[in-house]
């Protein structure tokens, strides 16, 4: 099950890429790949050259036979200059601490057509870890714990709350440290859930997305790159 859901998120994600750069990458990194499973998914939608490192190291060992799975800091990548076509990290910039520091190394290791897509929870989210495949009672302390952490004001990734961010501020830190940012979060609900795209819809226009929808997702480009566009041919 959990496969099949990573095999999704992957073509979810390959599609986005397909949709707004100007090629298609060959040479990937994934920052904070926790197991390696979405980066062999990744690599094998991409049909890619695809780099996870994360800093812990129980990596999961089908996953370590698809991408290269290693240790790394992100905040100290230790790949040279320009190295990979697209960087990749899913709910991981939360969780660096130096996170401004990360992304100026996201904006080193990335060609100068290379893009990046980043995703974190949202910090204004109503409810959390909807999509987790952790059990009923989990998510219902995650969320009990995130509304405490509110109530105390103290619902900050600084304060060790599982926060996030919210759109305007993960858009203004992308766009400031690597290049513009494209905020595809509703594209990335609607074929999430597509059987319900009409209702994911309808939460956008009435101005409730940035309350239900639990994480933010944004892609883009490096500062003076034209590889974030529609992708022709």
């Amino acid at each position: 099950m959990q496969s099949d859901r990573n095999s999704r998120l992957a073509n979810i994600v390959v599609d986005l890429i397909r949709s707004n750069m100007a090629r298609m990458p060959k040479r990937v990194l994934v920052v904070g790949c926790g197991s390696g499973r979405e980066a062999a998914e990744l690599a094998r939608a991409l049909d890619a050259d695809v780099t996870g490192i994360d800093i812990q190291t129980r990596f999961d060992p089908a996953a370590a036979r698809v991408a290269k799975l290693q240790y790394g800091d992100a905040t100290a990548l230790d790949f040279p200059d320009r190295k990979f076509d697209l960087v990749y990290s899913y709910h991981a910039l939360e969780h660096i601490p130096d996170y401004r520091r990360a992304l100026r190394e996201i904006r080193r290791v990335l060609a100068d057509d290379g893009c990046y897509f980043i995703g974190t929870p949202n910090r204004h989210r109503l409810i959390g870890y909807v999509g987790s495949q952790s059990s009923l009672l989990n998510k219902l302390r995650w969320n009990a714990t995130d509304w405490a952490a509110r109530l105390r004001g103290r619902f900050r990734n600084e304060f060790g709350a599982h926060a996030g961010f919210s759109r305007n501020e993960l858009q203004s830190e992308l766009s400031g440290a690597i290049g513009p940012a494209k905020n595809v979060t509703l594209t990335y609900y609607v074929s999430l859930y597509s059987r319900k795209a009409t209702y994911v819809r309808l939460l956008d226009r009435l101005k409730l997305s940035s309350l239900v929808f639990p994480a933010i997702y944004f892609i883009g480009a490096k500062y003076g790159s034209r590889a974030v566009g529609h992708r022709h041919g």
